[in-house]
């Protein structure tokens, strides 16, 4: 909800009806007074309308109205998306929201966020050729390999604010007074040529944000789109999968597709996890020296009854009320550790059934649910910056599909050094990424894998791995050096700044004529890369600006990749990534915030301001949250989470606990640091009988349960439904008992956040590819690309993290 006051420029110079409109409040659902704006480097705000944001909308209307495309129709003709999609991507990503209660929410727009060169186009101040228009300072639209989205034939380059301003006023490009043509340059528009017809997951397609413009609206009031797909032989099937016709693919497929079943379903059924019970050799002895045990600890006790002290009953009462309850201690100790198991995943499994290519996923596109990657941290002098980069380039680079990541660090101390220690992570993790995919690389936590004594080449096939592991060597070793430097450079960065702003207020005192011995009164800021103040803690706290008394702040780091694989080159990047994925995971930088007189939960509450936060931004209908120095060791452990959250009978599952190593213990282990009796014992004896504790780190969660409602029963559900299996549920079938309208005062004002609610449960089912699957989604539901970022819904984010 981002608010910025207004001050003339010539992005700014609109007619006065457009000012009016401009000026105009617009509420959100929390009743905050709401604004669009940006900042330049100059320090200069332009403001933005909701006039614009519908611009917005309309523009990018088969996004908002589907989650595919549509073929054209007579009634339903396309619209330019590609250019406009993409210019507020990359005005989301270059921006830094802040806001909180009580408070308007402003987008700075940010050129420059840390003093080393940015060259990955996903991520915020990344270079790119300037805007050619006269007194802009904007930077051209990028696509995602970080090339100049040209609009228009005569190759004029314009920047986002000044684009939109040419299609809203009069449609032509400045540089050639020519119309913008519609369509032309739009690299995404799908082939329809097979007559596949993607369509919206069954249930799906009321779900999504609803800022659709009036325009498009109106468009598609007047269109019968049933009696289109009549006229049109178009076909509805599960999700977006096309069930193709008979014999589409050639005589040699009649049985593999007839009647237009996907292959998929007639495969065997194959489970995703398996139960293996431990060796009786090794569990009975155990057990019988628990009887053992048992049987002598009843005979001590029975004596210690029968032989009372009768010259000191009180001491001897108090010891046997001990004896007695460390013996029932005991037993609930060793009752669980009586049917400990292990269990086993089968990835593999899990591949074939989500990630394979077939008619009706050609390209492959994974049919995994999405999943939030949580980090919190609170102090960097306490916790090194170092240690959080490396966690947070871990997690970037973990082997799921890259569209399905987000990743999310919490600083709750709201300090520049760690917003800019993760932007610096995020610059190196364009290189770390694909060298870990294309090598490899186990673990990957750069720290972690340099620090490994044995031969790095082996069960390395490329030939040019020990050259590119020597660049990597290098780059990380500056990488590192950049990182320590962080807290000098800032320091002197903003003795600078504030040496300036001295200087302006004498130049000041001597120009009005004031007393030169008067004080000079200038706060001791803390200054951005771009010659702004931090909207976070000062290092010389002052009002605002404190610890426990700032504004919430979230930067998009990374912005959402593309839907689909982005191969690199040779020419591209410091090592060859020739046909190895370099898209990134989406990096998000949130700092709740923070008021006097407020009761923020520390840890507890940081995790809440995520979990709000994602909801609206990503909505991955499960998260895993993961202390800043606590790394995943494993690339596959997500995949293997989810082999059990998508198995069947994986509904019912609230969260699972990954067991926890540590580094740098002694190999003897002395002090029992491994806590290995804890891991390896006790969390396997409980899982055999319910499931392992919580632990507080590297746990995966079922948001839906997070939110504290029960596993959907379907025998309890609403029978109004059609086919409640199929479709996402409204709050009450969640519960049928809940007051509707006591929603708000539960999971607070946001209406994003309420509608993801029935979504992140709906995504989070197991496949319906099983009779013994109660509760599941049809196959392909998950295909459909993400909708891309814009500011309406980054500022929203911001609104509910606030306090």
């Amino acid at each position: 909800m981002a608010s910025l006051s207004h001050n003339p420029s010539k992005k700014a110079i609109r007619s006065p009806r457009d000012r009016d409109n401009g000026s105009q409040n617009s509420r959100t659902s929390t009743g905050q007074t709401v604004k669009f704006a940006r900042r330049t480097s100059s320090g200069r705000y332009v403001s933005l309308s909701r006039e614009d944001l519908d611009m917005s909308g309309e523009l990018s209307g088969d996004y908002t109205n589907y989650t595919v495309h549509i073929p054209p129709t007579p009634d339903n003709q396309p619209m330019e998306t590609s250019v406009a999609t993409k210019a507020e991507e990359q005005y989301v990503s270059n921006s830094l929201f802040t806001g909180g209660f009580n408070s308007v929410t402003r987008a700075h727009l940010m050129d420059k966020v840390i003093e080393s060169e940015v060259t990955h186009p996903q991520m915020a101040g990344s270079k790119g050729s300037s805007c050619a228009m006269p007194a802009c300072d904007g930077k051209a639209m990028r696509d995602e390999r970080g090339n100049d989205v040209i609009p228009c034939e005569c190759r004029f380059k314009i920047c986002r604010d000044c684009f939109m301003d040419a299609q809203k006023d009069t449609g032509l490009c400045p540089g050639c007074k020519e119309p913008y043509k519609m369509g032309d340059y739009d690299d995404d528009v799908p082939d329809y040529s097979s007559g596949a017809l993607p369509l919206p997951a069954p249930g799906m397609s009321g779900m999504k944000n609803n800022n659709k413009s009036l325009a498009m609206r109106n468009q598609q009031e007047g269109f019968d789109h049933n009696r289109w797909l009549f006229e049109t032989q178009g076909t509805y099937g599960y999700g977006n999968a096309y069930w193709p016709k008979d014999d589409m693919y050639g005589d040699d497929m009649d049985d593999g597709l007839q009647g237009g079943m996907v292959e998929t379903l007639d495969k065997p059924w194959k489970p995703l996890s398996r139960i293996i019970p431990i060796p009786n050799g090794i569990l009975s002895p155990y057990r019988l020296l628990v009887v053992i045990r048992g049987v002598a600890l009843t005979f001590f006790l029975h004596w210690r009854v029968i032989h009372p002290n009768e010259d000191a009953v009180w001491l001897w009462a108090m010891s046997i009320v001990c004896e007695l309850w460390f013996a029932f201690s005991w037993i609930l100790d060793q009752i669980p550790k009586l049917c400990p198991i292990n269990r086993s995943t089968d990835l593999a499994v899990l591949r074939d059934k989500f990630d394979m290519p077939s008619p009706s996923n050609p390209t492959g596109r994974s049919d995994l649910p999405g999943v939030d990657m949580f980090v919190s941290t609170a102090d960097p002098d306490k916790e090194p910056p170092l240690v959080t980069a490396n966690t947070i380039l871990s997690i970037l680079a973990v082997d799921y599909p890259v569209e399905k990541l987000a990743c999310y660090v919490s600083d709750d101390g709201g300090a520049l050094l760690t917003f800019e220690a993760m932007a610096e992570a995020a610059s190196f993790a364009d290189l770390w990424v694909p060298f870990c995919r294309k090598h490899d690389i186990e673990p990957r936590n750069p720290e972690s894998y340099f620090s490994i004594k044995g031969d790095p080449t082996k069960n390395k096939s490329r030939s040019d791995f020990v050259k590119d592991r020597r660049k990597i060597k290098r780059e990380y070793d500056e990488f590192k050096v950049r990182i320590n430097g962080l807290p000098d450079s800032i320091r002197r960065r903003s003795d600078a700044f504030n040496a300036r702003e001295e200087m302006k207020m004498l130049k000041h005192m001597r120009e009005t004529g004031a007393d030169p011995t008067e004080p000079i009164k200038v706060h001791k800021a803390t200054w951005m890369a771009d010659g702004t103040h931090w909207p976070g803690t000062w290092a010389v706290p002052s009002a605002d600006h404190a610890k426990g008394d700032h504004a919430g702040i979230l930067q998009v780091m990374l912005k959402p990749p593309s839907p689909d694989p982005l191969l690199g080159s040779a020419e591209d990047k410091l090592i060859d990534f020739t046909d190895i994925d370099i898209r990134l995971p989406m990096f998000v930088y949130v700092s709740r915030e923070k008021r006097p007189g407020y009761d923020h939960n520390k840890k507890a509450g940081a995790m809440n301001a995520l979990v709000r936060a994602s909801a609206v931004l990503s909505n991955g209908p499960f998260m895993l949250n993961l202390d800043c120095d606590h790394y995943i060791y494993n690339c596959k452990a997500v995949r293997e989470g989810m082999c059990f959250m998508m198995d069947r009978g994986g509904e019912n599952i609230c969260y699972i606990q990954f067991p926890q190593r540590f580094e740098g213990i002694d190999p003897s282990d002395r002090y029992a640091n491994n806590n290995t009796v804890f891991f390896d014992g006790n969390m396997r004896a409980l899982d055999g009988v319910q499931g392992p504790v919580y632990v507080g780190t590297g746990t995966m969660f079922r948001r839906f349960a997070l939110y504290g409602f029960d596993p959907p029963n379907p025998d309890k559900i609403s029978q109004t439904m059609a086919d409640p299996e199929h479709h996402a549920l409204r709050p009450t079938d969640f519960d049928p008992d809940l007051d509707v309208n006591m929603l708000p005062k539960r999971f607070g004002n946001s209406t994003m956040l309420a509608e993801s609610i029935p979504i992140a449960e709906f995504q989070a089912r197991p496949l319906a590819d099983h009779p013994m699957v109660k509760f599941g989604r049809p196959p392909g539901a998950l295909r459909v690309p993400r909708e891309p970022l814009d500011a309406a819904t980054v500022a929203e984010a911001v609104s509910v993290i606030s306090c």
